[in-house]
């Protein structure tokens, strides 16, 4: 690492900025020879060592103020080696802080047994590079974790998730990816499209042209399928945001979807209990989801209720759901009648 720093003018040529280095089993920590000199370590973000690109951050108890800082491919130009794990930019949120790891978390669901950790990570990798989503070169995705019919990536940027948030219904092996934010997040909403939104955009000629294709993509940025070498647009045209919902409807704790399901939808049991379960897994990221009744058959068939623990995560999941596009069709989502929900009356 200090020679690293040397190499790159960090810090005179015959200079020792490192004075002491501890290792544990998959992190370090080094001791700077000075506040300037620990500021400018932080440009070895990403440095290759040993066939690894090395995660060079502040500690998370670093309470002082942001530095701004590049990363190693950032500093010298050079590109990612083949092979090799991206790592997330220093944003001035805490170098490994959980609010900050969360914030370029997503949640993917609807994942099938054969999908493996290495098999998302490289397919949603690629997805985002060919369509413009990046913000730098190499696969945006920093880790994968499968857990069931769903999965967990993280991406080394926040703006990087805010992009990825375009792959939502993206096809993988007969599947439509889900794709959200963890039901552990607790920051603004972030507008975006689906990616039948970006083909729609494609076959209309809406999009432009990118030709800074190497160059850092903007927050939310999209972009068109590579076949095509088309382009960039933002994500805030790609969805309407979601309506308000209207006055005269009194909260409740119960919400009512319309238009996420077809009566095929329902006459699988495999595929009904999939649903049911995916469907608990996004909309619990809303707030505490104490139930949710999908009826096959009835007044209520084809339609999603979802009740909360409180009026406010219900509202929540209606500004969130509505307005969203969903295999072709837009959601509808509103408040339902707690009386009518408790009596099993799922009529209109």
């Amino acid at each position: 690492l200090s020679g690293a720093m040397r190499k790159t003018n960090l810090c005179p040529p015959d200079a020792t900025p490192i004075l002491a280095c501890r290792t544990n089993q998959k992190f370090a920590f080094i001791e700077c020879a000075s506040v300037d000199t620990a500021n400018k370590a932080l440009n070895l973000n990403g440095v290759p060592f040993l066939g690894a690109s090395l995660r060079v951050s502040r500690p998370s108890k670093y309470a002082g103020p942001h530095i701004p800082s590049l990363t190693w491919q950032q500093l010298t130009g050079q590109p990612l080696l083949p092979g090799m794990i991206p790592v997330p930019e220093n944003n001035g949120m805490g170098g490994g802080s959980a609010e900050e790891k969360l914030n370029r978390e997503l949640f993917i669901g609807n994942t099938t047994p054969e999908m493996t950790e290495a098999m998302l990570r490289d397919f949603l990798g690629r997805a985002m590079e060919q369509v413009g989503l990046t913000r730098m070169p190499g696969n945006p995705i920093v880790s994968c974790r499968v857990s069931g019919k769903f999965a967990f990536v993280e991406l080394r940027t926040k703006e990087e998730a805010e992009n990825a948030l375009n792959l939502n219904n993206i096809p993988y092996l007969g599947a439509s990816l889900r794709v959200g934010r963890p039901s552990k997040y607790t920051g603004p909403h972030t507008p975006h499209g689906n990616w039948e939104d970006i083909l729609a955009k494609f076959m209309s000629g809406e999009l432009q042209l990118n030709n800074a294709a190497s160059a850092p993509a903007p927050p939310a940025a999209i972009a068109a399928p590579p076949m095509a070498q088309m382009p960039a647009a933002p994500a805030m045209m790609m969805a309407p945001a979601a309506a308000a919902v209207p006055v005269t409807i009194v909260p409740t704790r119960v919400v009512e979807l319309k238009q996420m399901l077809t009566q095929q939808d329902l006459e699988d049991d495999e595929e009904y209990n999939d649903i049911l379960e995916d469907t608990r897994d996004e909309c619990s990221s809303f707030g505490t989801l104490k139930n949710i009744v999908i009826p096959r058959t009835g007044p209520g068939a084809t339609k999603i209720f979802l009740e909360y623990l409180s009026v406010e995560d219900a509202g929540k999941a209606i500004a969130g759901l509505k307005g969203r596009t969903f295999d072709g069709r837009q959601v509808g989502a509103t408040y339902f009648d707690e009386i009518k929900f408790a009596n099993e009356d799922y009529s209109d």
